[in-house]
């Protein structure tokens, strides 16, 4: 199995992944953080970061489209403002103050 992630090295992840994507990370400091354990939980159990706002499908291939950063996240966050798990926001989303909002899961929409 691969190497196991400690939590700062997930929170390095998030932050890579916000800054190349021109996003904004959730800026709420317990829920911000409950989403990078769950990734490193993930990480640490699947050997990858699926999304911690899923369940696993059982394998690495059928888990792919929900790895981090899903390949959902960027409709979604086109259309609300923010990822399915609230993890990544638009720039303007987090400028504007709004809460993220439970959002549908695209995941099941083609199911």
């Amino acid at each position: 199995m691969s190497t196991q992630k400690t939590f700062e090295q997930t929170k390095l992840f998030t932050e890579m992944v916000a800054r190349k994507q021109d996003w904004a990370l959730n800026p709420d400091p317990i829920f911000y953080n409950n989403l990078v354990e769950g990734l490193t939980t993930n990480y640490n159990r699947y050997g990858y970061f699926l999304c911690p706002c899923r369940d696993t499908e059982g394998s690495r291939e059928a888990d792919t489209p929900a790895i981090c950063p899903c390949v959902w996240s960027r409709a979604d966050i086109l259309q609300y403002g923010h990822c399915f798990c609230a993890l990544y926001l638009s720039k303007e989303f987090a400028e504007s103050g709004k809460e993220p909002r439970g959002i549908p899961d695209r995941r099941y929409e083609d199911a």
